[in-house]
């Protein structure tokens, strides 16, 4: 069974029609680098926008406006002597394999590393009393 292949249709408005055509003639490798050199010149990113950044907005402003924080990332900062009880805990917590798992764990050297973000106070709080009863450092920030 193979899957149809639809083609659709760009209408390119005039204006742009010679940029379009040079586009066209460039391979994979050059697209990618002309990505590259006009997000650097304008200051902007190709990537889709995440809706964690918007969420990350809002506890900021509730901040600066002298609110109670109710969202929390609870950051890994030290897996500490039981380093497998540690994996043991992320794996529950973040539903990862073991090599995942294993990786941020180990990753913790490098940089502290969020385990989860936007958690409400009481989970924070209860991922935290997790981590530490297996040894670990966190922070809820």
């Amino acid at each position: 069974m193979a899957e149809e292949i639809k083609e659709e249709t760009v209408e390119v408005p005039a204006k742009f029609e010679k940029i379009v055509a040079e586009i066209e003639k460039m391979s994979v490798l050059d697209l990618s680098e002309l990505v590259k050199v006009l997000e650097k010149k304008f200051g902007v990113s190709a990537a889709p926008q995440m809706m964690a950044a918007a969420a990350g907005a809002a506890p900021a402003a509730a901040a600066e406006a002298g609110e109670t924080k109710d969202a929390f990332d609870v950051v890994l900062t030290g897996a500490g002597d039981k380093k497998i009880e540690v994996i043991k805990v992320v794996r529950d917590v973040t539903q990862k394999g073991l090599k995942e798992a294993k990786d941020l764990v180990d990753a913790i050297a490098t940089a502290p590393q969020i385990i989860k973000e936007g958690a409400k106070k009481e989970e924070a709080d209860e991922l935290k009393k997790k981590f530490t009863e297996a040894g670990a450092t966190v922070e809820l920030k």
